[in-house]
C-alpha cells in the first residue's frame, strides 16, 4: 500500500535532501500533511487544509482568473500586459504640474530680469539739469514736451577720435542742432529749431550762481543761449520766445550718438542726393544705405554742402534720428540682448536729461521718434519769415498757432520750412 498522497509518484518524493531518504521505509508521518476532516467549507472558499484550486488553461491564456500577472502589475510591473509602464512604485508624471511649474519658473526669470534691467539703466542716466531752476515758466499743456538737443561736446573722445570724426578741438561745447518733440494723443509732432533763430534772451537764474539777471530785451542766435549758461538758460529761452512748456530735457554729444548708431549695428536710411563735404566728412552717393557712426555723425552735421544750408541739415537730423529710433526698437535689437545691452549701454552713458527723466519717458520719446517716421506723426522746421543780420526770424503768427495746437494736443495743421 502506497501511504504517499494521491498523485504523488516517487519522483515527487520530498527528502530532506531533495529524492527521498535513505531508508527503505517511507517518512515518518510527521512530515506529511495533516488534513483536518470536519464541515465543508462555505461556497467558494477551498476546505481547511487542501490547496486551492487552481487556474484552469483554455485556449493558451487563462480562464476566468486575473491575478495581476496579465497586466504587468505585479512585482512593480511588467511589459508584456499593456499598460503605461509605470507601477505603484513609479507613478506616471504629472504633465500639467511640470507645465504649470516650468511657466512658473519662466516667469520668474523674466520678472527678476525686466526689473535688474530697469535698475541698471535707470542707474546709467546722467540726470544732471534741474529745471526746476528756470524760473516764470507758461503753464503747462496736453501731451508731453521734449527739448532734445545735439551738442558739439568732444568729451570722450581722443585725439585720435577727434580726427576721425572730423570734430576739431574746440573747448566747451555748443548746440549743434535742438529739436522740439511733442507726443500726445494726436501722434507726434517733431520741430526743429535752426540754431541761428533770433530770439531774446529773457531774465533767468544763473545755474551755478543763482543770481538773477534781468533781461534787456538783448536779440542772439538761439544757441548763443546754452552757450552762455548751459541748458537751463536754453530752456528758458525757448520756453520764453515760444510760449511752449517744456517738460524734459535730453541732450546728446558727438562720441555718444556715434557710439550708439555703432552699438545699434548700423541705420539703415536713404539718401536724397550726393553728398560732399570735407568739413564734415561727408561722402554720399544718392539712394538707401546703411551709415556706421562715424558716416552718421558726418551726414548730420553737413549743411556747406547742402543748398538749404541749416535748414537742409535740420531736416536730415530729423530722418536720421526718426530712423534711428526706428533700428533700435526692431525686434532684432529688443530681443537680442547681445545688441540690446551695448545699444542701451551706450546710450544711456551718452545722454544729459533733467532729474525728473525716468526710462518711461525716455521710451515715450523713442517711440514717439519711431513714429514720425513711420508716418504716424509729423516733422517740420519752426515756421520762418526771413532773416535778419544773419539771424532767422520766426514767423510769429504761424508760431502762436503752432503752439496752441500743441497746448492743446491737437493735430497740427501749420506748415513749416
Amino acid at each position: 500500500m502506497n501511504d504517499w498522497p494521491e498523485a504523488w509518484s516517487d519522483d515527487n518524493r520530498g527528502g530532506r535532501y531533495g529524492r527521498g531518504s535513505g531508508s527503505a521505509q517511507p517518512e515518518s508521518a510527521r512530515v506529511m500533511r495533516q488534513v483536518r476532516r470536519g464541515q465543508p467549507a462555505p461556497p467558494g472558499q477551498a476546505p481547511y487544509g487542501q490547496v486551492p484550486q487552481q487556474p484552469r488553461y483554455a485556449d493558451g491564456g487563462y480562464d476566468d482568473y486575473d491575478s495581476g500577472y496579465n497586466t504587468g502589475q505585479v512585482y512593480g510591473g511588467g511589459r508584456g500586459g499593456g499598460g503605461d509602464g509605470y507601477g505603484p512604485g513609479r507613478p506616471a508624471p504629472d504633465w500639467r504640474r511640470r507645465i504649470k511649474w516650468t511657466a512658473i519658473t519662466l516667469v520668474t526669470v523674466l520678472v527678476v530680469t525686466t526689473v535688474a534691467t530697469y535698475f541698471w539703466a535707470d542707474s546709467k542716466l546722467n540726470r544732471d539739469v534741474d529745471l526746476s531752476k528756470v524760473i516764470e515758466r507758461p503753464e503747462k499743456g496736453e501731451g508731453t514736451n521734449y527739448l532734445i538737443v545735439g551738442s558739439d561736446s568732444r568729451e570722450g573722445l581722443s585725439d585720435e577720435d577727434k580726427k576721425r570724426l572730423r570734430t576739431g578741438s574746440s573747448e566747451g561745447k555748443r548746440t549743434d542742432s535742438m529739436m522740439i518733440l511733442h507726443t500726445g494723443d494726436n501722434g507726434p509732432t517733431l520741430i526743429s529749431l535752426p540754431r541761428d533763430s533770433n530770439v531774446e534772451i529773457p531774465t533767468f537764474k544763473g545755474s551755478e550762481s543763482g543770481k538773477v539777471y534781468q533781461g534787456t530785451g538783448r536779440q542772439v542766435k538761439l544757441n548763443a543761449a546754452y552757450a552762455e549758461d548751459g541748458p537751463e538758460l536754453l530752456v528758458r529761452t525757448v520756453e520764453f520766445n515760444t510760449g511752449l512748456h517744456i517738460d524734459h530735457y535730453v541732450e546728446i554729444g558727438f562720441a555718444g550718438f556715434a557710439n550708439i548708431v555703432d552699438a545699434a549695428g548700423g541705420v539703415e536710411i536713404d539718401i536724397p542726393q550726393d553728398i560732399k563735404d570735407t568739413k564734415s566728412g561727408a561722402d554720399f552717393k544718392k539712394g538707401k544705405q546703411t551709415l556706421n557712426g562715424e558716416e552718421a555723425l558726418a551726414f548730420v552735421r553737413t549743411r556747406y554742402a547742402l543748398a538749404g544750408s541749416d535748414l537742409d541739415r535740420t531736416k536730415n537730423q530729423q530722418k536720421f534720428l526718426s530712423a534711428l529710433a526706428n533700428q533700435v526698437a526692431t525686434p532684432s535689437t529688443v530681443l537680442n540682448p547681445f545688441r540690446l545691452y551695448p545699444t542701451m549701454g551706450a546710450g544711456l552713458d551718452s545722454l544729459i536729461v533733467d532729474k525728473d527723466m525716468g526710462l518711461f519717458d525716455l521710451a515715450d520719446m523713442f517711440w514717439s521718434m519711431k513714429g514720425v517716421s513711420g508716418g504716424e506723426g509729423t516733422s517740420m522746421n519752426m515756421p520762418l519769415a526771413g532773416s535778419a543780420g544773419g539771424n532767422l526770424l520766426w514767423d510769429k503768427d504761424k508760431v502762436k498757432q503752432l503752439v496752441q495746437q500743441l497746448n492743446n494736443d491737437e493735430k497740427v495743421t501749420v506748415k513749416g520750412d
